[in-house]
């Protein structure tokens, strides 16, 4: 592989969105409005897709951000859309929500194409999970029983049928699941996407520009504070990620979250090398090729906190595996290496919905699938504020059930005291 080329990214620096898609070019507000119906803390997928949907309501929203929008978690995303290859034993709960989401996104994406008159590189050619030996092929064939169980649409390939679709394969692959409905996006165009057409639909989007703490009014969340002004807002929404417990929200709200590091790096495929065709999942890796000619590699998973150091080992775990998958990955170049901070919760499901503090409500602790859950998050939060209620898989996925549990727990131990 070849390194520092004139397309190179300094080691740790993200890929950013073409020039002529990027948010601060979208009619961002410079300063924050005094008034809103819902003020929108962080412009990532899910606060972005929570205010477009809002501002398409007919309502007023005001979306803060500390930095750019899509630079905390979003940007560092491979853009997945993968409820099935995603899918494990015990998460039939999780499982409702993520299927729920992707049979949105269709619909998601034609809309926003629309409003942002820009493409997000939506590919449906699917995902193919594979076992690169045969010591891999007993393990993929209990994840392709916990699926077929779940009534999942993926069907077994033997060596043979997973090279004849991916002939860039090492050729010991053994086996593979085809997870045909697993389709992906590109995060870089899905963002400055969603900034444009929230801005269109007459939102406010203010970068760089923090919320410092939340406003109260008889014990009710009344607006925002930032360094320069005070924005009320009878509804304030915390889309913060792993950023949600950094001391803007009220101390006695306790969210089980934690960040947990992943290292990606982007390829540049050419004609000599090509290029799969469909997103590839293997034991070490994950490879999701993009309309640019990208390979975006990822990702490690580090319980490192919010240290963003590139590591010499998180490098050479991913260059390893795609290498192991990919042989012509020797003559690709690399274009960028870089982290990011998934939001994880205690059960690695988001929260969606009410906080417990009238006036604020929470969409955060996507983890890995952000992108993947952003049209339903962004369905039930508008439910909540336009209907007071939220229907479907999302209702379960409240901050209330961490409270249950810790109950339930107590309860148990105290029965044996």
């Amino acid at each position: 592989m070849t390194l520092y080329t004139d397309r190179t990214v300094a080691p740790g620096e993200r890929l950013k969105p073409p020039a002529e898609l990027r948010p601060d070019n979208a009619g961002a507000a410079p300063t924050p409005p005094a008034q809103a119906d819902v003020a929108v803390i962080g412009a990532g997928v899910i606060g972005l897709s929570i205010a477009w949907r809002l501002a398409g309501r007919g309502l007023s929203v005001a979306v803060f951000d500390r930095a750019e929008a899509g630079s905390g978690t979003s940007y560092a995303a491979t853009g997945m859309l993968a409820a099935a290859a995603e899918h494990e034993p015990g998460g039939e709960e999780l499982l409702a929500l993520t299927l729920d989401s992707q049979r949105q996104w269709l619909d998601f994406r034609t809309s926003l194409e629309a409003d942002a008159n820009a493409t997000i590189d939506y590919r449906d050619e699917g995902t193919l999970v594979v076992a690169l030996g045969r010591d891999e092929v007993e393990r993929l064939r209990f994840h392709h029983e916990q699926q077929r169980r779940a009534g999942l649409n993926t069907s077994w390939l033997n060596g043979m049928e997973v090279r004849r679709i991916e002939p860039g394969l090492r050729a010991s692959v053994a086996a593979g699941i085809s997870c045909p409905d697993d389709h992906q996006v590109d995060p870089r165009r899905v963002v400055p996407a969603l900034a444009s057409a929230f801005v269109r639909r007459g939102g406010f989007l203010i970068q760089g520009h923090p919320v410092t703490s939340l406003d109260m009014t008889g014990g009710r969340v009344s607006g925002v504070l930032t360094p320069t002004r005070l924005c009320r807002a009878r509804t304030v929404i915390a889309a913060t990620g792993a950023w949600s417990n950094d001391g803007v929200l009220p101390p006695t709200l306790d969210i089980p979250m934690r960040p947990l590091k992943g290292q990606a790096l982007a390829l540049r495929t050419n004609r000599q090398t090509g290029a799969p065709r469909h997103v590839i999942w293997t034991e070490q890796i994950h490879l999701a090729p993009k309309g640019d000619g990208q390979l975006i590699v990822g990702s490690t998973m580090e319980d490192a906190g919010f240290n963003p150091a590139i590591t010499a080992g998180g490098v050479l775990a991913l260059l390893e595996g795609v290498h192991r998958a990919l042989p012509s990955s020797e003559e690709m170049e690399i274009e960028a290496v870089w982290s990011g901070f998934r939001p994880t919760t205690d059960d690695d499901a988001p929260i969606i919905g009410e906080s417990g503090i009238p006036g604020l409500l929470l969409a955060t602790g996507h983890h890995r699938n952000g992108i993947l859950l952003a049209p339903v998050t962004a369905t039930a939060i508008e439910q909540l504020i336009m209907d007071a209620a939220t229907s479907g898989a999302a209702s379960q996925f409240g901050l209330a059930r961490f409270q249950r549990d810790s109950t339930t727990m107590a309860q148990i131990a105290g029965a044996r005291r």
